[in-house]
C-alpha cells in the first residue's frame, strides 16, 4: 500500500472508538456457521447480488441435493443451476462455481485449503484471487471466517458507511479498502467491526436516506457533520 494512503494515529484511534460504540449498540456480533474454506467459498459466490436470505436457501439446497462440493463440481451444470436458483443469477453463479471447484482441484488435486492456513495473509488472499470470480471480498471472508487468517473483508455497506464516517479516502475503491482497514483496525477487531459496519448500513445508514437522526455515531461522523438535521448541505 502506498505511503499516502498509510491511516495515521489519530485516524486509528477514531476508528477503534467507532469500532467501540458500536460494540455498545449491536454487542459482539456471531457470524454463524463456520463452514469448511471450500463451502464458504461457494456459499459467498451465492451471497453475490442477493440477499442472506435467497443465498442461504440456495446453499441449503445445494447441499441438500449433493452432499458435497465435490459433489457439485462434477454435476451436470443444469442441475446445479437449478439447485441455486434462490440466490438469483444462477445462470452465472453456477458455472462460476463449477469452475472455480475445477480449477482449486487442478491446482490441489483435491478440494481442500487448509493450506492456505501456512501462508502470509497477503499470499493466501493472492492464490485465491487468481481465480476468475474471486475478488477481495470473497477471499477476505474465506480467510478470516472459515481459516482464521487476518483480513477485512470490505462489502457495499461497509464501504458506504466508512466513506461517510471519514475513515478512508473518498475515492478509495472497496478493492483497495481490504489493505487499507488492516493497517487501520486492530488484528483482533477485523471480525466485529465487518459484521458491526455491516449492521448499521442495514439498519441505520441506508444507502438511501440515513437515518442520521437516531444514530449513535454523530460525533464521530464526517458525514452528520456536513448534512446531518440542522447543518447545511452542501454540493
Amino acid at each position: 500500500m502506498p505511503d499516502h494512503l498509510q491511516p495515521d494515529r489519530a485516524l486509528a484511534r477514531r476508528a477503534i472508538r467507532i469500532h467501540e460504540r458500536l460494540l455498545a449498540e449491536y454487542g459482539t456480533p456471531e457470524w454463524g456457521e463456520r463452514l469448511p474454506a471450500v463451502d464458504e467459498l461457494v456459499a459467498t459466490i451465492l451471497s453475490q447480488n442477493t440477499s442472506d436470505l435467497n443465498s442461504g436457501r440456495a446453499f441449503a439446497l445445494l447441499r441438500e441435493r449433493f452432499g458435497t462440493m465435490a459433489a457439485v463440481r462434477d454435476a451436470p451444470l443444469a442441475d446445479v443451476i437449478e439447485a441455486i436458483r434462490p440466490a438469483g443469477l444462477a445462470n452465472q453463479k453456477g458455472p462460476r462455481i463449477q469452475a472455480v471447484l475445477r480449477a482449486i482441484t487442478a491446482e490441489r488435486g483435491a478440494l481442500d485449503l487448509k493450506f492456505l492456513k501456512q501462508l502470509p495473509p497477503a499470499e493466501a488472499r493472492a492464490w485465491l484471487t487468481q481465480f476468475h470470480g474471486i475478488g477481495p471480498k470473497t477471499a477476505s471472508i474465506v480467510l478470516l471466517f472459515s481459516l482464521g487468517i487476518p483480513a477485512f473483508p470490505v462489502d457495499t455497506h461497509v464501504h458506504r458507511v466508512t466513506g461517510r464516517l471519514g475513515l478512508r479516502p473518498e475515492k478509495l475503491s472497496a478493492d483497495d479498502c481490504h489493505p487499507y482497514f488492516e493497517a487501520l483496525f486492530p488484528v483482533e477487531t477485523y471480525g466485529p467491526a465487518h459484521l458491526n459496519l455491516i449492521t448499521h448500513g442495514r439498519q441505520v445508514c441506508h444507502a438511501r436516506g440515513p437515518e442520521c437522526g437516531r444514530c449513535g455515531l454523530q460525533k464521530l461522523c464526517d458525514y452528520y457533520q456536513l448534512k446531518g438535521p440542522g447543518r447545511k448541505t452542501s454540493g
